[in-house]
């Protein structure tokens, strides 16, 4: 992604999208990789290309699931830890059951 100080800079009026332009401004975004686009002096919204918005979101969910992991981690005790056995033999289940199970398609 551009940096700040390169999106806040790059802004467009709305009244350029009035005038018709909207396809060069997207060809713009395609370029540039974003857009302010100012109503009345004021950031209005931000455009940005599809291939950035799912960069930035993945970005996003990364950083969430690293925040809940840490969390997790930092509640993190050894002691309480059981083995795969004892999980099983609490659940009730056999290696037999494991093997004769029948394959799962995840789609």
């Amino acid at each position: 992604m551009p940096n700040l100080t390169n999106v806040i800079t790059n802004t467009i009026s709305i009244s350029t999208f009035n005038r018709g332009l909207a396809g060069k401004i997207f060809e713009d975004v395609k370029k540039s990789g974003a857009k302010v686009v100012m109503k009345n002096n004021t950031a209005e919204c931000v455009l940005l290309s599809p291939e950035e918005y799912v960069r930035l979101m993945d970005e996003v969910n990364d950083a969430h699931l690293l925040a809940l992991a840490m969390e997790r981690m930092s509640n993190y005790d050894k002691s309480k830890l059981i083995s795969q056995e004892e999980l099983m033999k609490e659940l009730g289940i056999s290696e037999e059951d494991i093997s004769s199970a029948a394959e799962v398609d995840i789609e």
